[in-house]
């Protein structure tokens, strides 16, 4: 009886003196968290998708409560409305952000890009893309298998069978760029998503050089430069044989596109354009008009050119009788 009373009385000994050690121990390495960590997950959709840059929701919480400010920050599942509600719990100003949208920067449908062989392996881009380049003649494109469709959490991107490409569905995009992140080539990009959704950019990420581009694909981009140098805005760059538009510097006036001699760039959710009348004129500026018609009033002057000097008169020799 004594040895049980003892061994009763040794282990709440330990224990009390375990939950002392515990309790000094919690208040000596406490980490204090600010409360509105928690407040401001809780608006935030826990997604958790990463669009934000942050590891997860509470990660991207954690970041806003911290910072101090909003400039930069944007949840791209929940948009401005939520950004607008963390704004108000942490008394700051939510800066409006400009919506964005992924955008498939490839048009090697099974037309323009036929193939040249056929894959029989897993259907994973990511696979494919290490095994070789591709069942076309362009190793820059699409590959086909769908990793994008299956990163996607919000089911905003599907293949077309017809074309064997991804199509975006922009109501259901949130931007969050997992699909861009899944892709191996890189031919997913998130861009702004423009006024009206319309927007301009070059649907090709095709490097080789134009001849070799083209024999792949009838409509890759090869580098002739023309875009470049039609663009009033300086938002066309070309490098290693490949156009790209700085979407923060194009202003959509669309005459790359009339220039573009493979119809590679994309002028999308743009009204058609007007035709123009057989047999009209070219407008002529009003300085240059004016110009034209004192040149057609100006009186011609006539020169003259100096006679030739007359030879003097020989006369003939007399014949004799």
């Amino acid at each position: 009886m004594n040895v049980i009373l003892i061994a009763v009385i040794s282990l709440g000994a330990i224990a009390l003196v375990s939950a002392a050690i515990l309790y000094v121990a919690s208040k000596k390495f406490a980490v204090y968290e600010d409360p509105r960590i928690a407040q401001v997950a809780e608006v935030l959709p826990q997604a958790n998708c990463g669009g934000c840059g942050y590891p997860g929701c509470s990660g991207f919480a954690d970041a806003c409560v911290k910072a101090g400010s909003l400039e930069g920050k944007l949840c791209p599942v929940g948009g401005q409305p939520v950004m607008t509600k963390v704004a108000e719990i942490l008394g700051l100003d939510a800066a409006a952000a400009e919506p964005m949208v992924a955008v498939v920067r490839c048009n090697g449908t099974c037309a323009n890009r036929p193939r040249v062989n056929q894959y029989d392996g897993a259907k994973s881009c990511a696979i494919a893309s290490s095994l070789y380049g591709g069942e076309t003649g362009c190793s820059f494109g699409c590959l086909g298998c769908g990793d994008c469709v299956v990163a996607c959490q919000f089911d905003a991107i599907h293949m077309n069978p017809e074309t064997g490409l991804p199509e975006v569905d922009e109501a259901k995009c949130t931007a969050c760029g997992a699909c861009a992140k899944a892709c191996p080539r890189s031919i997913i990009e998130i861009r702004p998503q423009g006024k009206k959704s319309r927007r301009v950019y070059v649907q090709c990420v095709n490097k080789d050089k134009g001849a070799v581009a083209r024999k792949a694909c009838t409509v890759a981009c090869i580098g002739c430069g023309k875009c470049v140098k039609v663009c009033p805005f300086e938002a066309i760059t070309l490098e290693n044989n490949l156009a790209y538009i700085d979407p923060n510097k194009c202003k959509s006036c669309r005459k790359c596109e009339e220039v573009c001699p493979q119809g590679t760039i994309i002028a999308l959710n743009f009204p058609p354009r007007k035709p123009k009348a057989e047999g009209e004129t070219p407008v002529v500026a009003p300085k240059a008009a004016e110009a034209t018609t004192k040149v057609a009033e100006a009186p011609k002057k006539t020169v003259e050119s100096p006679k030739a000097p007359e030879a003097p008169a020989t006369e003939a020799p007399k014949a004799e009788a």
